[in-house]
């Protein structure tokens, strides 16, 4: 994804972040506690188990990569592996 501010994936303030549907709307950095983390972590793990990546889910919803694992592995998801090409042992 390369765009006119220069880079990969680099963003100008011009940018804003695309929200996700059914994800309540932070503000970045905040603290998330009670039934507003609770909501959160509901939506994230809907989202999750139908293929969302963990960083698809970080980058909609303003938040980094380890809150959204954190916030998975709290509501008890199973997390995928790795993605790619597995290495076989050679004979």
């Amino acid at each position: 994804m390369f765009d006119h501010c220069g880079g990969r994936g680099l963003r100008g303030p011009h940018h804003s972040r695309r929200k996700a549907d059914n994800v309540a709307d932070l503000k970045k950095g905040a603290r998330i506690t009670g039934a507003t983390r609770d909501k959160l972590a509901t939506d994230l793990k809907k989202k999750y188990e139908k293929g969302a990546s963990i960083r698809a889910l970080a980058e909609s919803t303003g938040r980094s990569y380890g809150f959204v694992h954190r916030v998975l592995s709290e509501s008890g998801v199973t997390l995928r592996g790795r993605g790619g090409a597995t290495r076989t042992k050679k004979k």
